[in-house]
């Protein structure tokens, strides 16, 4: 193999994996040409995902808070949203973020094409410009990592505006009366979360007998309880069977898993019932490409993951002795409450029959989860019954996201429950949660009683 400073590397998509393997390979030395269809790096998590939607969850969170503010003799004036100057903000963060990823790709001197790629051979791409012109781009050596995009259920697809993916949700055209979201998962739950905050009666529908399928039941719950306050109506174990555009909305119907059915006519429909590959290149039959990755090789779809698999494929090409093996890779969902958990989760060990003792500890004995008025959290971590080494960590409740990555470093350094309990955490803070777990594991934690068994 060439010596890896001068090797030509061409990087396809700009989205989190793609701008991370393309700074990485340009920080050692490689010649590297990053191609994306926007004006600048970002992809879907940037634009149209991750970014917009959490400035938005930001708002809906002031909002709600602001309603509970009436508990500790605040109140203030009904709010007036000023949809234009909303929409305004959260473009300009997308904007401010996005141009600073120009600015560092300038830095280093990566060249970036706004177009689209197509394969002639296994070594040449065909690039079809923002501009109408075409250029050949010779390669080394090539990254795939052309993200996702919404999955699309072909008995809701209708020709009209008041059908939403969640780009559509996401650009805010107004505030509807009535909005059905179609899917339980943590997209049509963040978005759904946003309307209701603005002042949309949501519904929403999901197939399967819980709210975000795959995440442990207990987590979940806290969220359901305080969903089923914010929506209009939760209603599982149910399908959406046909839509209709009425012109004035869209009638859906509802069929229930016993069968019955009922009618509803919605303002918006929002179908978010998950992200696909979106591997669709041209000419891709022509050549064996060894670096996919990201969402083009599958669940799980997180920005994150993207990102180390993006600069995990750039060592590999520099020669270097890598893989891609973590240990935990951390879930997030950026309702209000959060829930996060990485590792192994209940729900698969209870799938793989693997013994496992679990620790909780509620955060209604937390005097920082007290302070902020938000008891419903919890904090729990398993480990392995004969090593004691933690092998998961799931938290519902306020900044849950924040807080999860010491639980991924606990997983990835092997920690056991006693490094955890004895590791110092500030007081009053929603961390001491975990420290506190590791302690319900021994029987010793200082804020609840509870014995070990």
């Amino acid at each position: 193999m060439p010596e890896s400073s001068t090797l030509n590397i061409a990087v396809v998509g700009g989205g989190p994996g793609g701008y991370a393997a393309a700074f990485l390979a340009a920080d050692l030395g490689m010649t590297v040409t990053l191609i994306d269809p926007e004006l600048n790096p970002g992809g879907v998590c940037l634009y149209r995902g991750c970014i917009p939607s959490k400035a938005l969850l930001h708002v809906a969170k002031l909002l709600e808070e602001s309603h509970q503010a009436k508990d500790w003799g605040i109140e203030f004036a009904a709010p007036k949203i000023n949809l234009a100057r909303l929409r305004s903000w959260k473009e300009g963060v997308v904007k401010k973020l996005t141009g600073g990823l120009g600015v560092l790709s300038k830095q280093r001197k990566v060249r970036y094409i706004q177009g689209r790629g197509a394969f002639e051979n296994s070594s040449s791409l065909r690039i079809t410009k923002a501009d109408g012109s075409e250029e050949a781009l010779t390669f080394d050596r090539i990254i795939l990592a052309t993200g996702s995009r919404p999955a699309i259920v072909p008995t809701l697809k209708l020709d009209t505006p008041r059908m939403m993916d969640s780009t559509g949700a996401l650009s805010l055209e107004d505030i509807p009366g009535t909005l059905l979201v179609v899917g339980g998962g943590y997209i049509g739950l963040e978005l759904g979360s946003v309307y209701a905050a603005l002042g949309t009666r949501v519904t929403v529908v999901e197939m399967l007998p819980g709210l975000l399928p795959g995440a442990d039941r207990d987590l979940v719950l806290p969220l359901h309880k305080r969903l089923e306050k914010m929506f209009d109506g939760i209603l599982l174990n149910t399908t959406v069977s046909s839509v209709k555009d009425e012109g004035s909305g869209i009638r859906a119907t509802l069929k229930a898993q016993d069968g019955t059915a009922q009618e509803k006519v919605f303002d918006r429909v929002l179908v978010s019932v998950g992200r696909k590959p979106n591997s669709e290149i041209a000419g891709l039959e022509k050549t064996r490409v060894i670096y996919a990755i990201g969402d083009v090789v599958g669940e799980p779809m997180l920005a994150h993951k993207a990102m180390h698999e993006g600069r995990t494929a750039i060592e590999a090409i520099a020669g270097h002795k890598v893989a891609f093996e973590p240990n935990a890779i951390p879930a997030v969902v950026f309702t209000d409450p959060e829930i996060a958990w990485c590792g192994l989760t209940e729900t698969q060990a209870q799938k793989e029959s693997r013994e496992i003792k679990v620790a909780k500890f509620p955060w209604a004995a937390s005097g920082r989860a007290i302070t902020l008025d938000r008891p419903e959290g919890m904090t729990k971590i398993l480990f392995d019954p004969q090593t004691e080494r933690v092998l998961g960590v799931g938290i519902v409740g306020v900044g849950a996201g924040e807080m999860i990555a010491e639980g991924v470093l606990a997983i990835e350094m092997a920690a056991l429950a006693k490094d955890v309990a004895l590791t110092i955490h500030p007081h009053p803070t929603l961390s001491e949660t975990v420290m506190e777990s590791a302690e319900v594991f021994f029987g010793t934690s200082t804020d609840i009683y509870r014995p070990k068994r």
